[in-house]
């Protein structure tokens, strides 16, 4: 799949429909509604019918390739699809919602209309392979982005005593990262940063043969018996790297969220924050140094419509 802007996916809605069918359904069409396929799905060919109508024999029922995606009911050309998700893989550190809908010519709540579904379709899945494995390294860190509402700060921290005085853990919202050192990341949006949520995380996301790399914070000294090795740089003692241990590869993956939330987006309900994560845990495990271009990176998030829905409202 080309990110070549003349391609023809991005101004033909046609050739998008047919791009989005070659994606989702490599080897032919299958049913939404029943899973059906080969000889049991036909394409609706009569000149009454609608471009990409496809009828299915198992349930008699009719659908096109937008069925069961974030595309379902969407009055947006497919090719916008294409284009908006070209745009927003394509740039680093992500595209604004207002930048997005004056290159598109959409308004600017069409454009954020298609961005947050966008990033669901770049939202992964279930985690069933942990992170790591025997001789490989996984770092793990925290950071705090963005304020809590001033009714949802805490007063306490979590072992009941009072803050001596303001802190970011009472007032921020506090992410957990997770880093296999030349492969993927996994972010979590957690309500509070302590250790036994942070240790759930650990412990679900990351193979026990692993080296667990983390700075000196204490919210890793239990869980970290768990694992082959846990070693840490102590940061405070302005100890950065220690042989091939460090916390490098987070620390970066933080810096590109960070400038990406701040230069590009600005502002985030709290409410959204997981899906900002998802945007940049996709565009970082799907960067060039594993491999992938433009095109490609677009193509799967169009891939990673399939099987979700957000609406504001009920569908049924």
């Amino acid at each position: 799949m080309t990110g070549d802007l003349q391609n023809p996916i991005f101004t033909d809605a046609n050739a998008a429909r047919v791009a989005l069918e070659e994606v989702r359904w490599p080897n032919g069409a299958v049913c939404p509604h029943c899973g059906s396929t080969g000889d049991d799905v036909a394409r609706v060919e009569t000149k009454s019918a609608r471009p990409g109508l496809f009828y299915c024999n198992g349930c008699k029922g009719q659908f096109t390739v937008t069925v069961g995606t974030v595309f379902e009911r969407s009055k947006i050309p497919l090719n916008k699809w294409w284009l908006a998700a070209h745009l927003l893989n394509s740039s680093k550190k992500g595209m604004s919602a207002h930048q997005m809908h004056r290159m598109m010519g959409v308004t600017y709540k069409t454009a954020w209309f298609m961005m947050h579904r966008l990033r669901e379709a770049m939202r992964a899945g279930g985690f069933d392979t942990p992170l790591g494995g025997s001789g490989k390294i996984v770092e793990a860190d925290e950071t705090y982005f963005g304020n809590v509402a001033i009714e949802n700060r805490r007063t306490q921290r979590t072992d009941g005593l009072p803050y001596l005085k303001k802190g970011k853990a009472a007032q921020k919202r506090a992410i957990v990262s997770l880093v296999e050192r030349g492969g993927n990341v996994r972010s979590f949006h957690v309500a509070v940063a302590d250790g036994e949520s942070v240790a759930k995380i650990v412990n679900a996301n990351i193979d026990r043969e692993t080296r667990l790399h983390t700075d000196e914070s204490r919210l890793y000294t239990k869980v970290g018996a768990n694992f082959a090795t846990h070693e840490t740089v102590v940061h405070s003692h302005k100890e950065y790297a220690r042989g091939d241990v460090n916390t490098n590869s987070v620390e970066g993956y933080f810096s590109i969220f960070k400038r990406g939330m701040k230069g590009v987006y600005q502002h985030c309900g709290e409410k959204h924050l997981h899906r900002y994560l998802a945007e940049f845990d996709f565009r970082y495990n799907t960067r060039t140094a594993l491999g992938f271009n433009d095109g490609e990176r677009a193509a799967l998030a169009m891939k990673g419509a399939e099987g979700k829905r957000l609406t504001y409202r009920p569908t049924n």
